[in-house]
């Protein structure tokens, strides 16, 4: 954009708010795994015990060593897929140590407790060693390291998961999903546009004869349709969800390509001998690019909603991977009973989302348009 462009949307204050959003969610989802306080793979570490908590919930937890050695695992892919645990947590309300045993009451609901008993090579190590340390250091370790309180900022979903932790995560989905459905809709809309605008006449009609039987089908069927055909899964409702916005990307280009195709430096191309893709590529995109950028936007926060709605349905991205839409399957029945914010978390999540795409959408339709004023 021209730098009067730049000065128009940064004096749109729901403009740059929307782009901060956006950038915070971009930051959050790339490193999504090193910010979740859960970070295993999906953040997928079930509790059952503190299932359906309060927003704010505490608890004690006991970290037991695994016995099994957790294979290790590489930073770049500790950011892309998290880092499996090495360790079990217990909820626990109350503990002591007895000579080389732990006592604990295990937490079962919130007036229910069981005693249990775990040797401190069990708890430190995972088994039992032939020479551990002497108990009082182990005493010690495991009470610095292995008893630690836990906080869940948002509450616990009906697996004991943190909702903060899948949230975060979820982040990355929407975003993905943003992402590659509108590089999907604008590359296929771009084309047929411009093909349908710059040559008229026959290609015009048959381009706008699909476009029209495509823009007759319900959105959300067509996308179960192609979902079903393509199967259930994180990368089929990219496809899916793309295949299904390019309509409206086309008619836009194709008008835009009209307009311009009859200006005088196009003719000027054509007559200096240059070829139809180089003009169309060269001499008239280039000068489209602000529609283009607005819509992108707009597609961005449809394509957004959509994929919440198909994992809300169950044909979208599928458990255990987090998606806000899934989170609300999975916690909508706490709506009507005792713990509705763990289903309004993501909801309020989508709504900021696509708000902030909206309101993006709209500054640059204000910043890009040449009659506006500086």
């Amino acid at each position: 954009m021209q730098s009067s462009s730049w000065k128009r949307l940064y004096k749109n204050k729901g403009a740059v708010a929307g782009l901060i959003v956006i950038c915070f969610s971009i930051i959050l989802s790339i490193g999504a795994y090193l910010f979740a306080p859960d970070s295993t793979p999906y953040a997928n570490r079930m509790i059952l015990e503190i299932e359906g908590q309060h927003p704010g919930f505490k608890t004690t937890m006991l970290e037991i060593k695994k016995e099994q050695a957790i294979r290790p695992t590489s930073f770049f892919s500790r950011v892309l897929y998290g880092k499996p645990s090495d360790l079990n947590y217990i909820p626990v309300r109350s503990w002591r140590f007895k000579d080389s045993l732990l006592e604990i009451d295990r937490y079962v609901d919130e007036s229910t407790s069981k005693k249990e008993v775990y040797s401190l090579s069990q708890v430190w190590y995972g088994h039992s060693v032939a020479d551990p340390l002497p108990d009082q250091e182990l005493q010690s370790l495991i009470e610095k390291n292995r008893i630690r309180q836990k906080t869940y900022w948002l509450g616990t979903d009906k697996f004991g998961r943190d909702i903060l932790s899948r949230l975060i995560i979820g982040t990355r989905v929407s975003l993905s999903v943003g992402f590659i459905a509108v590089v999907i809709s604008l590359t296929i809309g771009v084309i047929l546009g411009s093909l349908a605008g710059y040559f008229k006449g026959r290609v015009d009609d048959i381009i706008m004869w699909l476009v029209n039987v495509v823009w007759a089908m319900p959105t959300l069927l067509l996308v179960f349709a192609l979902t079903l055909a393509l199967g259930k899964g994180f990368w089929q409702v990219f496809i899916a969800v793309g295949l299904t916005m390019w309509v409206g990307v086309a008619r836009i280009i194709r008008g835009q390509v009209l307009a311009i195709r009859e200006l005088e430096y196009v003719e000027a191309a054509k007559a200096l001998g240059y070829n139809h893709f180089r003009i169309i590529t060269r001499h008239i995109l280039p000068n489209i690019l602000g529609p283009v950028m607005v819509v992108a936007a707009g597609n961005f926060a449809t394509a957004i909603v959509v994929e919440a709605g198909l994992s809300f349905l169950g044909v979208g991205v599928q458990p255990p991977q987090p998606s806000w839409g899934l989170m609300i399957k999975e916690n909508y029945n706490f709506i009507i009973t005792h713990n509705p914010l763990l289903a309004l978390a993501p909801g309020v999540a989508i709504m900021l989302l696509v708000l902030a795409f909206n309101l993006l959408g709209n500054g640059l339709r204000d910043a890009l348009d040449v009659k506006s004023k500086i």
